[in-house]
């Protein structure tokens, strides 16, 4: 047998510069004073949504992450199955494809579709199951729609029409000073932060994002005590996830705790989830807080509770979690409709010329409702990075077409 001479492998080893050994921070990374998150980790969140690595980084963002948890208690809430072949076509672009086309051409990790309270088809792609839990990303600003609901009904919060300022006085002389909580929830608090994720070019949102979320230095919402007015409140549509991390600090302002725990309280323990969920945090035990704009992360059956929760009108299992008028205040457009990219209610997307409406997550999550025909479908993806536009319409063409289908 061949064998190599320690004193060579020794030699090479002195020889190696040490360099070859270390990782790099990419340049925004490297940039700005040292973070505790290591080097590998930090490295590892840079490349989360990466088209290569997101069907596996997407259910499983707590080996990325600090977490908090959102704990199930209580009887779980039995959703009947009778599984169904996926027996119909959807057309896009004028062709016609079948649902397991549909499955891989929209990189699909999960799906899962229900009539009237039943599953009829649940699927799980590339290595996942029942206990996988995958990020909602932005479908969590529905959730966090939820819990301001509930505190509304508690009386946490005297109207939405009371400026948030009010509840979180650090806003003041901000863009945010004045601002109601409705404007906010509408995504029409008028502040400059434009929702723009140029990495090599970092902006506001970049910059917020690698400073909160990659290095863990800041806390997300932290940065709305800083913003300027772009539009007096109430005027302009501008999609923004910091409106929805105030929204979050809201809630831990009122209710005295976490998120998570208000989650678990409002939502998750009432709604009967058969899992626990868990946020991902900004920062370490003690100082970080949670995403409350895009972290949650849950399986995809409990991800379908919350979804016919809101379709029975505010009811799981026959327990009350919010009302039904906020159901419906939640999921009506405020404005017109785009013909391609709908409505946004408080904090739900709504579809023209449709009952329908959605949460709607970063690079291919959906909770998909349709009133009309009482159908959920689940969607957890891993589209690639850029303009996924094309993606989002092959996807409402397929849940139009699943809304329609009548399972024999």
């Amino acid at each position: 047998m061949f064998r190599v001479p320690l004193v060579t492998i020794i030699g090479f080893a002195l020889a190696t510069p040490l360099a070859l050994a270390q990782q790099t921070l990419p340049g925004p990374l490297a940039s700005g004073p040292a973070s505790d998150v290591p080097v590998a980790l930090q490295i590892a969140r840079w490349h989360m949504n990466d088209g290569d690595l997101a069907s596996f980084t997407f259910r499983s963002m707590d080996r990325l992450f600090t977490t908090r948890v959102v704990p199930r208690s209580g009887a779980v809430w039995p959703l009947p199955q009778a599984d169904h072949a996926l027996d119909f076509r959807y057309s896009f672009q004028g062709k016609p494809y079948t649902p397991e086309q549909f499955m891989e051409r929209t990189y699909t990790n999960a799906l899962l579709v229900m009539k009237d309270g039943r599953i009829v088809s649940e699927t799980y792609r590339n290595g996942t199951d029942a206990h996988s839990r995958f990020i909602a990303w932005s479908m969590t600003k529905s959730v966090t729609s939820i819990l301001v609901g509930c505190a509304l009904a508690e009386g946490k919060i005297n109207s939405l029409d009371t400026p948030i300022s009010t509840y979180i006085p650090e806003l003041k002389g901000s863009g945010y000073e004045g601002v109601s909580i409705r404007h906010v929830m509408q995504m029409r608090s008028g502040v400059d932060y434009e929702e723009r994720y140029d990495f090599a070019n970092p902006g506001r949102a970049a910059s917020n994002h690698i400073s909160s979320l990659v290095k863990n230095q800041t806390r997300f919402a932290d940065v709305a005590r800083v913003l300027p007015r772009l539009h007096p409140p109430g005027t302009v549509f501008q999609y923004k996830t910091i409106d929805t991390a105030v929204l979050g600090w809201l809630i831990e302002r009122i209710t005295g705790g976490s998120v998570a725990a208000y989650t678990a309280k409002c939502l998750w323990e009432p709604l009967g989830a058969e899992a626990d969920s868990f946020y991902i945090m900004d920062g370490a035990p003690g100082t970080g807080r949670e995403f409350s704009g895009a972290g949650l992360n849950a399986t995809l059956r409990d991800f379908a509770r919350v979804g016919q929760m809101v379709l029975d009108g505010g009811v799981a299992n026959g327990k009350r979690i919010v009302s039904a008028d906020w159901i419906r205040q939640s999921t009506q457009p405020f404005g017109p409709e785009d013909a391609r990219r709908g409505g946004y209610g408080l904090q739900w997307w709504t579809y023209a010329n449709s009952e329908a409406f959605a949460a709607i997550g970063l690079q291919g999550q959906y909770i998909w409702i349709d009133p009309a025909t009482r159908t959920v479908v689940v969607k957890l993806s891993y589209f690639p990075p850029g303009d996924n536009s094309a993606l989002d319409e092959e996807t409402a063409a397929f849940a139009a077409a699943a809304s329609a289908w009548k399972p024999q």
